[in-house]
């Protein structure tokens, strides 16, 4: 069973950093790009970033260039988005997902198949 768990979600400050994390289970995913996508209240859902198979290709969307970093530790099945200076329009929850033996097709992936629960991240003083 392909399964997606995010983690790493709070409160933080504006300027402040979280790192979310995504973890498999049931498939590997050394195999597949990983997108991280958010949806905030009465908002559409926006692709976040995208890491390829071998990491080596990354894509952001321009309001977290910058700021967030994508990464993936394929030997732990996990996959980061490492979120700095935060700040208020950020606050949504973040959602990992993925398609098998896909990969990121040079940006982010419009709508992967398989989804996590979401993670909530509120940027707030």
């Amino acid at each position: 069973q392909v399964q997606l768990v995010e983690s790493g979600g709070g409160l933080v400050q504006p300027g402040g950093s979280l790192r979310l994390s995504c973890a498999a289970s049931g498939f590997k995913l050394n195999y597949n790009a990983v997108s991280w996508f958010r949806q905030a209240p009465g908002k559409e859902r926006e692709g976040v970033s995208c890491i390829g198979m071998s990491g080596a290709n990354k894509y952001y969307a321009d309001s977290v260039k910058g700021r967030f970093t994508i990464s993936r530790d394929n030997a732990k099945n996990l996959v980061y988005l490492q979120m700095n200076n935060l700040n208020p329009e950020d606050t949504a929850i973040y959602y990992c997902a993925t398609d098998l033996h896909v990969g990121c097709g040079g940006t982010i992936p419009s709508s992967p198949q398989y989804w996590g629960q979401g993670t909530q991240v509120t940027v707030s003083s």
